[in-house]
């Protein structure tokens, strides 16, 4: 019998929340070029939380997004995308005075990316505490649940809420950490989140041009180290957060914390290797015929979550987690095969056919 990747070919029903910024990408339409040398450019929507939300709701789960855009027809468009796929946009905030950030990325020939992006300021930095959407963050499931009893006319609506008054997931990155008044909001939402129950998620998505320094990027993405329960790195983030060249249990070990319920470290076509308070090993990847590593890592990130929102005991057997990793190593390896990252995150069936045909 085909491993049922911990969901039986289902989705969970708890509501996925990311929280930060969303963009627009400019691929070049050929690979291996300079900004400059490329022909032309392919418009992608993007942007690591809202890749996030997207991967959850592409496999079949409930999504929302929080963060701002702005009043722009980027921003509106990126609103839509949002809706069209499926996440909740009622985190949303738009900015009349900044528009909607833009990165132009240069795809080498091995389909890894660089970065020059516009955001000087971008919308997104400018989200304030007292934008943020209170009652999406502390209760994230109670209003996706409140819209099916609305549906089957159920009255007594104050005590359905507290039958699912309890986020499920929180999951964010380190973009939104870099400046003011977005870092109030995003540590403000991560206060509210974790008061209400939610499970955090981490993924650093590091992008040193964003950053004033090197150090301010490594000080201000460990600020908020400990407070997460399940942190994704790469392997080139892992060595620039320990200061190693070395990609190994010992190094991913240093950064382990005593709240930490699951640390991962993504290889890129190598898999995975996966880390938790009482076993660690590794799980291999999936060769496919790369074009633009965008958003893998988010795909990957999606697909972890999506599988275990409902039930997170599998953190705690190591077997049901292993299925659910290769799975997500499957999401990530289907996003490098398309150009941008939105438009390649791939459905359950297309991961359930690259995994049987493996």
């Amino acid at each position: 019998m085909a491993p049922d990747y911990g969901v039986n070919g289902t989705s969970g029903g708890g509501l996925i929340l990311s929280f930060g910024e969303m963009l627009i990408d400019f691929v070049p339409t050929v690979s291996g070029v300079s900004l400059a040398e490329a022909p032309g450019f392919l418009k992608a929507p993007g942007g690591a939380p809202a890749n996030v939300a997207i991967a959850v709701a592409r496999l079949g789960g409930k999504a929302a997004f929080s963060g701002k855009l702005g009043d722009d027809e980027f921003g509106h468009m990126l609103a839509g995308i949002l809706k069209e796929n499926g996440v909740r946009g009622d985190g949303i905030t738009f900015d009349v005075g900044a528009r909607t950030a833009l990165a132009f990325v240069t795809l080498r020939a091995d389909g890894e990316r660089e970065f020059m992006f516009y955001r000087n300021p971008s919308a997104d930095m400018l989200l304030t505490p007292e934008e943020l959407n209170l009652e999406l963050i502390r209760s994230a499931d109670v209003a996706s649940y409140l819209v099916i009893v609305s549906a089957v006319r159920v009255r007594r609506k104050k005590n359905a809420t507290r039958l699912h008054a309890r986020a499920k997931v929180f999951h964010y990155g380190s973009i939104s950490l870099i400046v003011e008044p977005c870092r109030s909001a995003h540590l403000r939402a991560m206060e509210v989140a974790k008061e209400g129950g939610a499970l955090l998620s981490y993924d650093p998505n590091l992008r040193l041009p964003l950053w004033p320094s090197a150090e301010e990027a490594r000080e201000q993405i460990m600020s908020i180290w400990e407070k997460a329960e399940i942190i994704k790195v790469s392997d080139v983030e892992l060595e620039f957060l320990t200061g190693s060249d070395k990609v190994d249990d010992a190094t991913a070990l240093s950064l382990w914390h005593p709240g930490l319920k699951l640390l991962l470290v993504t290889l890129g076509e190598k898999g995975c290797n996966y880390y938790t308070k009482h076993f660690h090993g590794s799980v291999e990847g999936f060769h496919v015929k790369t074009v633009d590593t965008t958003g893998a890592g988010d795909s990957f990130v999606g697909a972890l979550l999506c599988k275990i929102v409902d039930d997170q005991s599998v953190l705690e057997d190591e077997t049901r987690l292993r299925e659910i990793l290769k799975f997500a190593n499957a999401c990530g390896a289907i996003t490098t095969t398309k150009k941008g990252a939105i438009p390649a995150l791939p459905t359950e069936a297309d991961v359930r056919a690259l995994v049987h045909g493996a």
